[in-house]
C-alpha cells in the first residue's frame, strides 16, 4: 500500500486527523534540510510536503519564494532533492509528497522523474500548474505512474470542476481555505466546513485544508471539519528566522500545532 493511503487508514482507525507539514528541499542547506525532515517525522507529522526548489514559484508568496532561493543558492537541484528523500528513507517511513511546478519535472523528463522519485521514496506529487484535463491532452504527460497525484481545489473552483478534480484525486485533496498565494493570509476561512462538505460529496478521498494556518487554535478549528491540516509558510518562516538551529525551531513550532490537530 502507498504510504499516503496507509497513513490515512491508520489515522481513520485511531479516529485522528492528519498533520501535513511543508518545507522546501535544501533550505537552508542539504544536511540541515535532512535534519528538519527527520525532526518533523519525530514530532508526529503524518505527511511531509517537500517543495522542489524552482526559480519561478508563481503560486508561492514571499516566504516560500525566499526558501526556494536559499535552497538554490545552497546548490540544491532536482536530482539532489531526490537524494534528500533517499537519505530520509534510510531511517524514516513518513509519507512524502513532492510540491512542485511542471517546469522542473518536464525538464528532468516527466516519466523518468516519476520513476526516479518513486524509487527514491516519494509517495505523491502535487503539480501546481498542471490541471488534470491539460495533462490528458498531452501524450508526453500521460504516463506518471508510481506517485499519487494530489489535486488542488480552491474556494472559487466551479461546482462541476470540483467534481472532476475530486474524482481524479489520489492520496488526498489539498483544499485551499482562501484564494491567493501561499503565506498571504492572516487566518483560514470561516467557511471551511461547507467547502469540505461540498468536496466530500464527490469522493471518498481524504480532504486536507491549508492556507492561513499558523496557530494551534486555527489548526484545531480546521481539523474539526477536514481530514487533515496543512501548514507550510509558517513552518518555513521558522527556517528563515533560525537558520543556525532550523530543525529545532521547526520542531518547537510544529509540536503545539500537531497536538491541536490530534486533539479533535
Amino acid at each position: 500500500m502507498n504510504r499516503i493511503d496507509a497513513a490515512f487508514a491508520r489515522l481513520r482507525s485511531e479516529g485522528k486527523k492528519a498533520f501535513v507539514a511543508y518545507v522546501a528541499a535544501g533550505d537552508p542547506g542539504f544536511e540541515a534540510s535532512l535534519e528538519i525532515l527527520k525532526d518533523l517525522a519525530a514530532a508526529g507529522a503524518d505527511i511531509i510536503e517537500l517543495g522542489l526548489p524552482f526559480s519561478d514559484p508563481l503560486a508561492d508568496g514571499i516566504v516560500n519564494q525566499m526558501a526556494a532561493d536559499r535552497a538554490l543558492k545552497a546548490g540544491m537541484t532536482t536530482a539532489k532533492s531526490l537524494e534528500l528523500i533517499r537519505r530520509f528513507r534510510e531511517t524514516n517511513e513518513t509519507p512524502i509528497v513532492l510540491f512542485t511546478y511542471l517546469n522542473p519535472v518536464f525538464t528532468y523528463g516527466y516519466e523518468r522523474f516519476h520513476q526516479d522519485a518513486a524509487a527514491a521514496g516519494a509517495d505523491g506529487i502535487l503539480l501546481l500548474d498542471l490541471p488534470p484535463d491539460e495533462a490528458d491532452q498531452n501524450a508526453e504527460l500521460a504516463r506518471g505512474e508510481g506517485l499519487k497525484h494530489i489535486r488542488l481545489i480552491a474556494p472559487t473552483t466551479p461546482a462541476d470542476r470540483v467534481g472532476l478534480l475530486a474524482k481524479s484525486a489520489e492520496g488526498f485533496i489539498y483544499a485551499l481555505s482562501r484564494t491567493g498565494v501561499t503565506g498571504g493570509h492572516v487566518a483560514p476561512s470561516a467557511n471551511i466546513a461547507a467547502q469540505v462538505a461540498a468536496i466530500k460529496a464527490h469522493t471518498e478521498t481524504p480532504v486536507c485544508v491549508g492556507f492561513g494556518i499558523t496557530t494551534p487554535d486555527q489548526a484545531k478549528m480546521v481539523a474539526e471539519s477536514a481530514d487533515g491540516v496543512i501548514v507550510g509558510s509558517a513552518i518555513v518562516k521558522q527556517v528563515e528566522l533560525h537558520p543556525d538551529r532550523a530543525a529545532a525551531a521547526v520542531r518547537e513550532f510544529t509540536a503545539p500545532l500537531i497536538a491541536a490537530t490530534k486533539s479533535v
